[in-house]
Order: C-alpha cells, then structure tokens, then sequence
C-alpha cells in the first residue's frame, strides 16, 4: 500500500496480519488524496483505515499547525481513536490529542498551544475552544467524521456545521458511518468532493454475530437476566439497558449477587468512566452495565455476548450495540429481551438482517401469562396488548379489548377504579 516502513514496524507491533477489507479498499484511495465516504460495521477496522494515511502525510511532510483533526461523538470513541493514534505513530514522533468535556479545560488549552499534529475531539468541547480562540485550525489539511450517524442521532450535527466554517475549504474529508440516515447523505453530499465509496458488505450487524429474542414481560427481566448469565458460558458480558436509573439497578443487582459488575453511563465522572471501561478491558470486570453511551467507542475483542436488557429505540442503535461482539473476526451472540411493546423493533431488526430471529425460553422461569409465542404473529398482539394499558393514570384503566368488541373506533371505554369504603370502613 505504500506505507512508511516506520508504520509497518508499528503494524507489526500491534499483530496486525493483514489488512480488513474497509483498509484494503480506503487506505489506498485516502493516500492519493481523494475525499472518502466509508459505510462498514463497526469492529471492522475503520479506525486504523483513516488513521495509517494520517500518519503517513504528516510523517512525510510535518507543519507546525494542526495537520488531522477527527470528530467523534463520546469520549469513549475519542480515547480509543487517540490510542490508536499513539500506537501507530508510536515511530513517526507524531502527536496526538484527545479534547473532549467532563475533564478540565486548562490542561487542553496547554496542549493545544504546542501545536499537536492530530486532534481527536468531541463536537461540544472542540467548539468550546473554538469560541474561546483556543485552537487553530486553520492548517487542517485532513479532516474525518467518525460514526457520523451516531453524531446525528446525539443531536450533534448543528455543531458539526459550525466547526466546518473554521476549516480550509481545500482539505481531504473522510466521513464514516454504519447507517446512512437522510440526515447524514445530505451533510456527506455538502462537505464531499467527489468522493470515493468504500461499502463493506449490507450495512447491519457484523456476520460474525448471531441473535436470539427472548419474549417477556418487565417484571421478570432481572431473573431472567440472572438465569441467562447462570446457563450460559460467557466471556465478556456488556447489558445495555434503555436509562441511566435501570443500568445503576441491574448493576447493583448482579453486585449484589457477587458478579463482577461495573457500570458505565452518562452521569459519571470521566475519571469514573475511564475506571469502568479499563477495568472491563483488562479483566477486573466480567461485565459492564451501560446505556447507549457505550454502544461505540469500546473495542474489547474478549467480549462474547450483548444482551440487551431493554430493546434500543432504533435500529440503527441495535447495529451499534451488537458491534460490541464479533469483533476482529471472533464469533459473539446477541441475546435481547423482548416486550409487547417492543414488536415493531423486531420486525424492523429482522428486515435489516433478511432473516427470522430466534426465539428462546428460560428454564425453570414463570413467564405468568406473557406469551411466550413469536411476536408480530396476530395472538401475540392482541393478547397483551389490551393489558399492557391496565395501570396507566390515576386510579383508571382503558380496556381496549373490550372497547373494539363493542364498536367503539379509537377510543377505549374508561373504568374508573377510584377507592370506596365497604361496610367495615375499609377501603377497597
């Protein structure tokens, strides 16, 4: 490919065999200077694919200004991109910087004042400097939008426009992402020139991984997340759950039954967040409890399953999640807790991947009367649905079941459950 023979000293380093196919297609065309659009899975080697051409310019024709700056959307993503970053340039006496908030900004200002020749960054915190005239980047002469997608879905992109208006109109732009929602084909079609399109296989969770659904009710997830991790052989476990209050829970829970468990969402520290990601990495920890936060910027080739706790909201956070597992080659499982509620997601997950997931029941679990049946199939619509309403406001329910069957369109009978006293004074 032309590289450098002080970066193929640091490729065998770091073991690598041979090129993945999204390196075999993007590192040539990125080295002769063509704008790149990259669609590939995550875990599929997307870091090392921008940033071997990187180093490679600034290693043959070194400035003092900022020569790469890379935009990715968690803190978690950044670190793992600077790493890489360090490692490969480990030879070239390149520098590297990663800017991102949560941390102070004093220590980044310094550093950014000594001119680093590549900059891994946050969209929040690079703008921060920018307003505050702390970083220039007016030498950029390769700019990459990592995870492009997630940065959109995170509400990112207004920021994103603006950083562009501090950036050379002449430079190479490398945007990558795992889905292409409109939002992103049209800031890729603005900020592109004519770029070459690099596609590695359909965009949807990595082959290397398998699925299975497991239809429930909410009450019973957590012995059902016990039983799993019980009966089946694992080796590094992330269970994604939907908010920041059930990953504190479901972590305190498997604690509480001596799991070697950390947690990892939004609310922490950074510090806190680099201990539970660390300590996942390098063993202390068997399992990591997250929300969506870490569903991109972990690399961890020992992890074997993903178990989503609560079903992602879209299809595109599906793909993130599963690509925890299946990573560099290795087989990994996806195993998902399924609601009523959650049917549609099923349907669109098994439209992505073209082929009916597997459905699986716990031994020696109650599943009371959730219908342990495929969902999207007729019965398993209509017979939880109606119940799933029971509950809702105060001291009220809405029976849809019965409100279709006696005509009404749209709109459930309403029976009040409001307390009354018997004849003993008691309330019922």
């Amino acid at each position: 490919m032309g590289l450098n023979h002080r970066l193929l000293d640091a490729i065998r380093d770091a073991k690598y065999v041979e090129p993945t196919p999204i390196q075999v297609q993007t590192i040539p065309v990125s080295m002769q200077g063509h704008d790149v659009l990259g669609l590939a899975q995550t875990g599929t080697g997307k870091t090392a694919a921008f940033m071997l051409p990187i180093l490679d310019k600034i290693h043959n024709s070194r400035t003092k200004k900022i020569s790469a700056l890379v935009i990715a959307p968690t803190r978690e993503l950044v670190d793992q991109i600077n790493k890489t970053a360090v490692d490969l340039g480990k030879y070239t006496k390149s520098r590297s910087l990663s800017v991102y908030g949560g941390v102070n900004k004093r220590p980044q200002e310094s550093k950014l004042s000594r001119s680093p020749d590549i900059v891994v960054a946050c969209p929040g915190r690079l703008l921060d400097h920018l307003n505050d005239k702390t970083i220039d980047l007016s030498g950029v002469e390769t700019l990459v939008l990592d995870e492009a997608d997630t940065m959109c879905d995170m509400g990112f992109l207004p920021d994103i426009r603006k950083i562009l208006n501090y950036l050379p109109a002449e430079r190479q732009t490398l945007f990558f992402a795992a889905t292409m929602p409109k939002a992103i084909r049209a800031m890729a079609q603005d900020i592109l020139k004519s770029p070459k399109t690099v596609q590695i296989g359909v965009i949807s969770p990595a082959e290397t991984v398998s699925h299975a659904l497991y239809p429930m009710n909410e009450k019973i997830k957590s012995k059902c997340l016990f039983k799993v991790l019980e009966t089946t052989a694992t080796g590094r476990v992330i269970v994604f759950t939907r908010t920041k209050h059930r990953a504190k829970i479901v972590s305190a829970d498997l604690a509480n039954r001596d799991y070697k468990v950390t947690v990892l969402q939004g609310n922490l520290s950074q510090n806190k967040r680099n201990q539970a990601i660390n300590g996942f990495k390098n063993g202390k920890y068997d399992i990591l409890v997250a929300t969506d936060i870490a569903s991109r910027g972990i690399d961890v080739s020992e992890v074997s399953h993903v178990i989503n706790f609560d079903m992602p909201n879209t299809v595109d956070a599906y793909i993130h999640r599963i690509g925890r597992t299946g990573r560099a080659k290795n087989k990994g499982e996806a195993l998902t807790f399924v609601v009523p509620n959650d049917e549609y997601m099923v349907r669109q997950i098994e439209a992505i991947l073209k082929a009916k997931i597997d459905r699986r029941t716990i031994d020696d679990v109650n599943y009371g009367k959730t219908p342990v049946i495929d969902p999207g199939s007729k019965k398993y619509r209509s017979s939880d649905r109606a119940s799933q309403y029971k509950g809702r406001g105060k001291g009220r329910y809405i029976d849809a079941s019965k409100s279709k069957r006696r005509g009404f369109k749209g709109k459930a009978k309403i029976k009040s459950h409001r307390s009354t006293k018997n004849s003993n004074g008691i309330f019922k």
